[in-house]
């Protein structure tokens, strides 16, 4: 697989529309707790800026509140991509754990943050 293939294939991944959003988000492993600021969101995935990437790969537990939501959301991650830039360090974080209802609710999200 050529570095373009792999473009293309990264592109695909995000076919889900991702939006700007602003909250601090708790992350976890194994062995250490974070608190990370959330840069932009999709049904797939977060994108956590401003801090020290984790190594591609990495599973992290993570839980946070969308804006104007009550009720926290709890899903299960894995480190996909990493921006190693000074001015641009960030992780982005791949679901592969989230239930239905969580799901809906950052649809539902997503859809009220894409209006207007």
């Amino acid at each position: 697989m050529t570095g373009e293939d792999r473009q293309q294939e990264g592109d695909d991944r995000r076919a889900s529309e991702r939006i700007p959003v602003e909250m601090w988000v708790e992350e976890s492993n194994d062995r250490e707790l974070y608190f990370q600021r959330g840069g932009n969101i999709s049904v797939g995935g977060i994108y956590l800026k401003h801090t020290v990437p984790h190594p591609l790969g990495t599973k992290v537990a993570l839980r946070f509140t969308l804006p104007g939501d009550s009720s926290a959301i709890e899903v299960k991650g894995e480190i996909v991509n990493i921006a190693e830039e000074e001015s641009e360090l960030g992780m982005g974080v791949k679901f592969v754990q989230i239930s239905d209802e969580n799901r809906r609710r950052i649809e539902a999200f997503i859809g009220d943050g894409s209006e207007g």
